[in-house]
């Protein structure tokens, strides 16, 4: 069902009370406007949803106290997992609602469609949500920034590592559209390059599948010595629950998320997750700069502790508001393009992510980390929930930019 006018107005009002300032004021002040268009009410909720839009009025609350003399609005919207639903939000924003920038966007075909539609009328989509590598590779756009991770990044750290510890036979269980489909290409050429071998897979419906049972058969009788999950958010959770119960551990089998978050951990509890081997960008307690953010944050809004994709449209937003003021924000409102251009000549920093950069592909690069999930005993607090394993600096955790494919990348 297509969204009505009053469905973009709704849409439209989520999250700009927050951080909206009073309109007399407002009036004498330039004006940067932030669309979230992200998952409330789906798969992806718990991953993204208001604890997105909380981390992205962060960004914009220390942004106005570090630049009195610019007003920041953030707005927020459902894409329902539907491209053509985010798409027609995107274009009523972008056409009437004075958006300057969509972020977050957490599903691979609807980032790819959103990041068209910032072309096509010169604004900015900072991706803070999607994990498609292709989004910078065949699909590159110069009104496009990826943060934080993608499916060649998580897939050759994950996947390399389980490979290299003697998994060396792997069997997929993959959401049937854009996202799943890289993430088990990613995969398979991650397996092979480490000397091991994909020896089979299976497609299920997204997002109307919640049983997995038949996947998971396939999965145990293929004899496989890794079951990968080529999915994300409640698909994920719900293939590592019925994974326990049909006893593919017990017998022997590791399994292997691609893309796992906090969110999916505490979801499953310890008891069920231990052991898990996963890659991240970011962790609340990884140093002294992300606790800081996280205690700023938890002042602001007590009770949330951002994951991966949270943490990352708060620094994407900041990062964004930075190169507008860099530029002047009359420029920035009137051109995308030479936005995006200034975000990838400024260097990146925030608590979140480190010194880092952005590639003229639109990848912004940062380290990568291998953790795996603690076991009950080994936690010292509900939320501490993982342990590092190593460490892939920036340069060597994303794709080469030579290997993407990119338009934009000259050879």
């Amino acid at each position: 069902m297509q969204p009505t006018r009053r469905t973009f107005i709704a849409s439209t009002l989520v999250a700009a009370g927050a951080v909206a300032v009073p309109r007399a004021r407002a009036a004498t002040k330039p004006t940067l406007k932030v669309g979230v268009l992200t998952d409330l009410s789906g798969q992806y909720r718990d991953d993204a949803g208001e604890g997105s839009i909380t981390c992205t009025k962060q960004a914009a609350a220390e942004f106005m106290a570090a630049n009195p003399d610019i007003a920041v609005e953030v707005v927020a919207g459902d894409h329902q997992n539907k491209p053509d639903v985010a798409v027609s939000i995107g274009r009523e924003w972008f056409d009437r609602g004075g958006v300057d920038v969509i972020t977050n966007c957490n599903n691979s075909a609807i980032a790819g469609a959103i990041a068209n539609l910032a072309r096509e009328k010169n604004k900015v989509h900072v991706n803070t949500g999607a994990v498609s590598a292709d989004l910078t590779g065949k699909n590159c756009s110069p009104n496009f920034v990826h943060w934080p991770y993608d499916t060649w990044e998580e897939t050759h750290s994950t996947g390399g590592a389980m490979t290299r510890a003697g998994g060396t036979t792997w069997f997929c269980i993959t959401a049937d559209y854009v996202f799943g489909h890289n993430l088990q290409r990613d995969l398979t050429q991650a397996v092979e390059a480490g000397g091991g071998k994909v020896i089979g897979s299976v497609v299920y419906p997204f997002p109307a599948t919640t049983d997995f049972s038949a996947q998971l058969v396939q999965a145990q009788s293929s004899g496989a010595k890794v079951v990968a999950f080529c999915n994300a958010g409640g698909d994920f959770v719900n293939c590592v629950k019925q994974a326990h119960e049909f006893g593919l551990v017990e017998h022997g089998q590791k399994l292997a998320g691609m893309v796992v978050f906090t969110t999916d951990v505490q979801a499953l509890g310890l008891e069920t997750a231990k052991g898990l081997v996963l890659t991240s960008t970011f962790y609340w307690d990884l140093n002294d700069r992300t606790r800081a953010f996280v205690k700023r944050l938890q002042a602001a809004s007590p009770g949330l502790w951002p994951n991966e994709i949270q943490a990352s449209d708060y620094a994407g937003t900041l990062h964004y508001l930075k190169a507008a003021k860099a530029l002047g924000v009359a420029q920035a409102k009137a051109s995308g393009l030479a936005t995006v251009n200034m975000m990838k000549k400024l260097p990146t920093d925030d608590d979140c992510f480190g010194h880092g950069m952005i590639r003229a592909d639109g990848r912004c690069i940062h380290d990568a980390y291998l953790f795996e999930v603690n076991a009950p005993g080994e936690s010292k607090g509900k939320h501490d929930i993982w342990k590092l394993l190593a460490t892939t600096p920036g340069d060597r955790a994303f794709r080469p930019m030579a290997d993407g494919g990119c338009k934009m990348v000259k050879a």
